[in-house]
């Protein structure tokens, strides 16, 4: 297999460093934003920052300066960053339904008034878990729609958080468009990570709350500041957030953002390369289950159309042997699921084509920043693609 079959490539405008983060940018994610995000989900039960893991030996390995990734396995006990999203956007909804605070509804003293509102979303898995999650937390009721390719193992972890759960013919796509369809004759409320014409106020806050992520991450770094971040996109909602924030406080000063798809899912890269929003040209059949979208998020768009430096697609073999490398040969042993790894698999990709590499600038001196953004959600895939259980990966991990 050559080069082509494993990577494909396309780079932003450079110009585009030397631009200011806007009105379009800050009306998705804004320095306000942010902290009113983290001044909420601080104070939810059992919040705590997730770890930015240095991995010395793996960046040895893999012939760079350094690399560390933010590990998000134990968000709140729901195994990925979608936790800080979705359960935000359920808060926010309600708050906005019943007129009480995001405070009082997280403490239970505004069960009368949320009991009979329902929020309802699509997912690939992780986010419909996080909105469940969030309903139960707040005593609303929840419907999640599942399409025909989501594990059974990622199901059960939604019907676990009290949700009810469809399932839809199709891909993700489909069950955007049956859940929105549904919501508008129940009246539901849907509470989706992706934006369309007329639907815009919830996803962004969604987006805000991944933001939490990128403003731990930033604390945590230190002034140890990296070259690049390697981050995954589905719809594009975490890439926006993690490059968004970045873009935000440091300027042209930010680390080369490089947007990470499959090539069955590469919505965000086929927007780069039209210079517009555009559906992607895959199956959405990909190892990396929770990036299988076909459609970018408008609102994602306007951070990643000027904000993103790179946009990759790459080979899926390369996300099993992330994942692994992960589990098995990184100087802390970590846990990360299909989707969850591929920011390094897009990093061993590029490290594979010597033009990528030039192009982008990945050397020697580069200092790596990526995103763990899942844990093994659904624990059966993982063994068979690793070969061993998520716990005992975890356990090697806290005996070092």
């Amino acid at each position: 297999m050559g080069a082509a079959d494993d990577l494909r490539l396309h780079l932003n405008a450079p110009r585009n460093r030397g631009l200011t983060y806007g009105p379009a940018q800050s009306r998705v994610i804004s320095r306000e934003t942010r902290e009113q995000a983290r001044a909420v989900i601080s104070r939810w039960p059992g919040y705590a920052p997730t770890p930015l893991v240095d991995l010395p030996r793996l960046a040895r390995r893999l012939g760079v300066a350094g690399l560390r990734i933010k590990h998000e396995r134990h968000r709140f006990d729901l195994g990925s960053f979608k936790a800080l999203g979705g359960a935000y956007g359920v808060l926010r909804v309600l708050a906005r339904e019943t007129g009480r605070s995001m405070e009082d509804i997280i403490a239970g003293r505004s069960a009368d008034a949320v009991r009979d509102v329902t929020v309802c979303c699509a997912t690939d898995g992780n986010h419909g878990r996080a909105v469940a999650w969030g309903a139960t937390l707040a005593g609303a009721r929840s419907v999640i729609y599942l399409h025909e390719h989501v594990s059974p193992g990622r199901e059960e972890a939604i019907a676990a958080r009290g949700a009810r759960i469809v399932r839809v013919p199709g891909t993700y796509d489909d069950s955007v468009r049956m859940v929105a369809e549904d919501a508008r004759r129940r009246g539901w409320i849907v509470v989706s990570d992706t934006s369309w014409p007329g639907y815009e106020e919830i996803p962004a806050w969604v987006m805000q709350g991944y933001s939490v992520m990128t403003d731990e991450m930033m604390e945590q770094m230190g002034d140890r500041h990296p070259t690049h971040l390697f981050v995954q996109a589905g719809v594009g909602g975490l890439a926006a957030a993690a490059i968004g924030p970045f873009w935000e406080d440091l300027g042209s000063r930010r680390p080369f953002g490089v947007v990470v798809e499959p090539h069955a899912a590469d919505c965000v890269y086929q927007s780069a390369v039209h210079g517009a929003l555009t559906d992607g040209t895959g199956s959405l059949e990909t190892v990396m289950a929770c990036l299988a979208a076909g459609r970018t998020s408008p609102l994602a768009w306007e951070i990643l159309r000027e904000g993103a430096d790179a946009f990759i697609t790459i080979a899926d073999r390369f996300a099993p042997a992330a994942m692994t490398m992960l589990a098995r040969d990184a100087s802390m042993p970590l846990v990360a699921g299909e989707s969850g790894a591929a920011g390094l698999a897009g990093v061993l990709a590029t490290l594979a084509d010597a033009s990528a590499c030039d192009r982008i600038g990945l050397d020697a001196g580069s200092d790596l920043l990526l995103i763990a953004s899942e844990g093994a959600t659904d624990p059966a895939i993982y063994i068979r693609i690793v070969g061993a259980r998520p716990e005992d990966i975890g356990e090697a991990a806290a005996g070092r």
